[in-house]
This record gives structure tokens, sequence and C-alpha cells, in this order.
């Protein structure tokens, strides 16, 4: 299947490793050139050295999303190279775990700049060309916490679910562009969050029996599910949160 787009250029946000990393290298491997960033040069670096096997241009950006000032030069960087970008895919690693009282004010704010202020800053760098051209992909990377909530992770279960507010609301505001607005959830993947999540609670470990295809994910699954969301056949599905999960999230919608 021909996904349409070969071509297309995407910016995948904390892309070094992780899910992020996945889902750039699957996009590189249908053909997008591809914006990395992340806050680790090194690892970046390697990431961006390990991309351009697949023949696409990689431009690798170090910087944190959740600083103003970081972000602001990623996307004027972005800009400068490419002059727009097609496909926009927000992502963050998760706030640490833990029960409300774990919590300051100061968390809480963290938290809000890291997942929802960095995924407000990106669209408003990158809304601009996709309304000129009349066609995008923007597509957050949420968590299954955001329909059915983790224990221990009120953070991410309280904040990710803002971000998912605003995801619905551009898709009812983008349509008329040929934009489409797109959240997907990851279930329990194999990736170093998890293995940090199961290191601070080995009864993680034995969720798998929770989990109707019985293991966790894995991240070129997951990433298989995004692309396709990026994709010229995915035109008519905007507004939708699309669980990757192996079926743990037990609600019917």
């Amino acid at each position: 299947m021909d996904l349409g787009i070969k071509g297309k250029v995407a910016f995948v946000a904390a892309s070094s490793q992780g899910l992020g990393k996945a889902v750039a290298m699957e996009l590189a491997r249908e053909g997008a050139d591809i914006i990395l960033c992340g806050r680790n040069k090194e690892t970046l670096e390697k990431t961006e050295n390990e991309m351009k096997v697949a023949g696409v241009r990689v431009l690798a950006l170090t910087g944190d999303l959740s600083i103003t000032k970081d972000r602001d030069q990623i996307i004027a960087s972005t800009l400068k190279e490419f002059g727009k970008i097609d496909i926009l895919v927000t992502n963050t690693g998760g706030p640490p775990a833990g029960k409300f009282e774990s919590f300051s004010q100061q968390d809480w704010d963290k938290a809000m700049q890291q997942l929802l202020g960095s995924a407000v800053g990106l669209v408003n760098g990158f809304l601009p060309g996709m309304k000129n051209q009349k066609w995008g992909r923007i597509i957050s990377i949420t968590s299954q916490a955001v329909k059915q909530p983790v224990n221990n992770l009120i953070l991410s279960n309280a904040v990710r679910a803002s971000v998912v507010g605003l995801m619905k609301s551009l898709s009812n505001e983008l349509g008329e562009y040929n934009i489409t607005v797109n959240n997907v959830m990851p279930g329990y993947t194999q990736t170093t969050r998890l293995t940090k999540l199961i290191e601070g609670n080995p009864a993680i470990a034995n969720v798998t029996t929770e989990i109707p295809l019985g293991r966790f994910g894995k991240p070129e699954e997951f990433a298989a599910a995004v692309t396709f969301l990026a994709s010229e056949r995915a035109s008519y599905i905007t507004g939708v949160s699309l669980a990757v999960d192996g079926g743990w999230i037990k609600n019917i919608l």
C-alpha cells in the first residue's frame, strides 16, 4: 500500500529514543524527510546516523521543548531548513510516577509545560504552513492513561487528558484546511520508560495478565499506527484517540 508519505516533511518531537524514535524511523522508511529533536546530543546524533540509511533528509536539533527559548529555536531552525512541515508528531517523555501528595505545585507546573505547553508551542509554530498549503497531519502521542487512569501516575493521567482536549478541539477547527488532528495512545510498550516504571514498581511486570494479547507492545507496532494516521490513506480520520495497547483499555468507546 502506498501511504502517500514520500517527499513529505515530518517533525517528530522527543525522537532520539523510545516511541518517538520508532515513529521517526517508520516515517523515514516511507520516504518522509525527518526532523529529529531531543535533549541528549550524543543520543540524538546516534539516531540521526541510523536514520540516514533510509536515504531521506534528516535534521537533528538539540533542545528541551518544554523551554520556550529552546522550542522557538528548534522551530526556527526547522523552518529555515525546510520552509514548512507536513506532519507534526507531538511527544514528550512522561512525568515522574507518584501519588497526589507526592508532588508540589512546581511539579504540576513543570508537567503542564512539559506535556501541554510543548504541544501548544509546536502547533503554533508549524500550523501557518499547513494552513497555507491546505494539507497537514497533527498527531499527539499521549497515553492509554487518558482513557483509563494508571495507578501511581497522577501527573500523566491528569495533564495528558488536557492534551487530548486540545487535539480534539483543533480537529474541529482545522478540518476546513484539510488538516487532520488525532491522538495515539500507547499502552505498555517495551521502552526505557517502561523499564524504569518496572524498576520502581516490579508488580508492573505482571500487568501482561491484564492485556488480552498477553504481552507488552513493540515500539515498531506503535509506530505503524502513527504512520498510517500521518498518511494520505487516513485522510478521512480526524478527532480520534486510537489505542495501541493490546486491548488493555476495557471501556467500550
